[in-house]
């Protein structure tokens, strides 16, 4: 048997586990990367195996104009919409989160009412905004309607990342700002807020993926114009080519960068309040 590095040899359950956690990464990620081989396919291939040679056309179709979907300008009302979100949730998590810390009446019910839409099917969440707009005569649109279907879907998942953050605070920094005459403003962004600041870029990141990718609260929200996701359901439904696999790759691509520019963010962050050492 293999050793653990112990004289101690690992018992049989960990080759089975072991196994199934490489299965599961397999079915992860494998589609993923399938995707990504088949986006360099030739210009004469097809959306499956084999690779008829190797191009890169594919990518250049999406930035071509007169294609069937227009995809920059999807991808960028996507981009735009995702902040808007994300700066919103944040916003609303981190003021929930601060006054959640002492308790109050109905505090409750105001959290149940919060994240009570996770428990909705998204369709109907969607359904449901859209038809209110209607009823008051407001006209469905990116930053309106969309939006608030879109919060439905991120907030709570905020909350719940915020109030997890906020619990492992330590108060004692307020209290030593306190007793050396800061003011309340100042406690909170000199102390609170830089002290909070990596969970607040995770809850950043969450709530834009979130809702970069949303679809179902959103097509019944969005009005006449397509977000990147209702743009590429349509394009799927209309024709089958290897530019939705460029597609894919090309937004995966900003997504792990986005994600990859968090990490730096939260590492200067920590590196700056001492918690990584500077080597």
């Amino acid at each position: 048997m293999a050793s653990t590095g112990r004289g101690e040899a690992r018992p049989w359950t960990f080759r089975v586990l072991a196994a199934l956690f490489g299965a599961f990464l397999l079915f992860l990620y494998g589609p993923m990367v399938v995707i990504y081989i088949l986006s360099f396919q030739g210009p004469n291939g097809g959306v499956t195996f084999p690779m008829v040679g190797t191009s890169i056309g594919w990518f250049l179709d999406v930035f071509r104009p007169g294609q069937m979907a227009n995809i920059p300008v999807s991808f960028s009302r996507s981009f735009a919409l995702a902040a808007v979100v994300s700066a919103a949730t944040v916003a609303m998590s981190v003021a929930a989160g601060l006054a959640f810390r002492r308790p109050f009446p109905g505090a409750g019910a105001v959290f149940y009412l919060a994240v009570a839409s996770l428990v909705m099917p998204s369709l109907l969440v969607g359904f449901g905004i859209g038809l209110g707009f209607r009823f008051l005569g407001l006209e469905a649109s990116l930053f309106t309607s969309a939006l608030a279907a879109q919060l439905t879907w991120t907030l709570p998942f905020g909350l719940f990342a915020m109030f997890a953050v906020i619990n492992r605070f330590d108060r004692a920094w307020e209290e030593a700002a306190t007793d050396l005459g800061a003011s309340s403003w100042q406690r909170l962004r000199y102390v609170t807020l830089p002290i909070l600041l990596p969970g607040i870029l995770g809850v950043a990141m969450m709530a834009f993926t979130l809702s970069y990718d949303e679809y179902a609260r959103t097509t019944l929200t969005i009005g006449a114009r397509n977000t990147l996701p209702l743009e590429l359901y349509a394009l799927i439904s209309s024709a089958t080519s290897p530019t939705l696999f460029a597609i894919g790759t090309l937004t995966t691509a900003v997504s792990f960068l986005l994600i990859a520019l968090t990490l730096l963010l939260v590492f200067r962050t920590q590196r700056r309040r001492g918690l990584i050492g500077t080597g």
